[in-house]
């Protein structure tokens, strides 16, 4: 049985990262793989559920500086690894791959990046950017998000040796049963409140829209370090009765039930997993057309609208087409959201990963 090995920062999280991996491993899992995942630090409560038969590590028990730790966690990735036999080893984010092509020098062990960013976004992380040239140089595989970001890995990126290849995340969502309607009046937003989400701009293109419809609301779920920055915004634009901060949530079923819209106001993205989840409910969506994630889940005009990105004007625009389509085209957006959401599904994703897995 072949051994396969995730290694992610901590799966302890709740972000897209830790949703994706966790549905991949379970279905590794499931086709006869030994599945284990290794958390950088902590990881041992994890967030999304996982198959009975896969295993959890932590290289640390706690948080700590791998600046410091450097040589030692590629010491204990390199044992971790010999010791368990693993076969294959999937760094979940190029970042951690500073640590993992010197750990796996000399060892005769599948090693496959698995980047989450778009190519353009290092998060401020000059190691990032060595941790891609060291993946597409040592590493057997890259597996990009989209086709645009493998493009942007081969112009950024001189003699690259392993084989860069785009599988878009699976979708974790089931197509569910549901009526969006216009009648309920809202838009929704799911994000972390952070500079990259740019609820800045959403908010401040929100004011026009409120001003010829009163009638309609934002509700934002998510939490962040942005927040009181961005409550604040919202009273000094007087526009506190029409957007509602929800704080984050764990159920997200009733804020889709209840929506109209889905609208996402990221600078950038590494592919948009909420985007599928809007689309699993119906909703159409407003974008803006950030690099990497909206272009390849919306079609312009079809399932939703794509913004110009960080176009003020433009998002406001767009938001009133919206909300001022007929119940006709409404309802054909809708189901056209729906029908792209079903490329998504786990079974034709997991293929492309046995492709390059066995």
């Amino acid at each position: 049985m072949k051994k396969i090995c995730f290694l992610i920062g901590n799966l302890n999280h709740s972000g897209g990262t830790e949703r994706v991996t966790t549905l991949i491993a379970n279905a590794l899992a499931q086709k006869d793989f030994q599945v284990s995942i290794l958390s950088l630090a902590d990881g041992k409560q994890p967030f999304f559920e996982l198959a009975p038969s896969i295993k959890t590590y932590s290289l640390y028990t706690k948080k700590i500086s791998f600046k410091k730790n450097f040589f030692g966690a590629i010491w204990r990735i390199r044992k971790f690894v010999t010791e368990h036999q693993i076969d294959t080893l999937v760094v979940v984010d190029s970042l951690s791959c500073i640590f993992t092509v010197p750990a796996l020098f000399g060892l005769k062990v599948k090693h496959i990046c698995w980047e989450h960013f778009n190519f353009k976004v290092n998060l401020g992380v000059k190691y990032r950017d060595i941790g891609r040239r060291w993946a597409a140089k040592y590493c057997d595989y890259v597996v990009t998000l989209t086709k645009r970001d493998k493009e942007l890995w081969e112009q950024g990126i001189k003699n690259i040796k392993a084989k860069i290849i785009p599988i878009a995340n699976p979708s974790p969502f089931e197509v569910q049963e549901n009526m969006p309607s216009l009648d309920y009046k809202t838009i929704l937003c799911v994000g972390r409140l952070t500079h990259q989400k740019g609820f800045d701009l959403l908010i401040t293109a929100w004011t026009k829209v409120a001003e010829q419809r009163p009638d309609w609301k934002i509700i934002i779920v998510g939490s962040g370090e942005d927040e009181l920055m961005l409550q604040q915004m919202v009273k000094d634009l007087h526009v506190e009765d029409s957007i509602v901060f929800a704080g984050q949530q764990k159920n997200m079923d009733t804020f889709y039930r209840q929506a109209s819209f889905f609208c996402l106001s990221s600078r950038f993205e590494g592919f948009g997993m909420v985007l599928l989840e809007a689309q699993s409910y119906g909703l159409p969506i407003v974008a803006f057309d950030c690099e990497i994630g909206p272009a390849e889940i919306i079609d312009h005009n079809i399932s939703g609208l794509l913004v110009e990105p960080e176009n003020i004007n433009g998002l406001t625009n767009s938001l009133l087409e919206l909300i001022n389509l007929s119940n006709i085209q409404y309802e054909k957006m809708s189901s056209n959201a729906v029908e792209n959401s079903v490329r998504y599904s786990v079974n034709p994703i997991v293929k492309q990963w046995l492709s390059i897995i066995k």
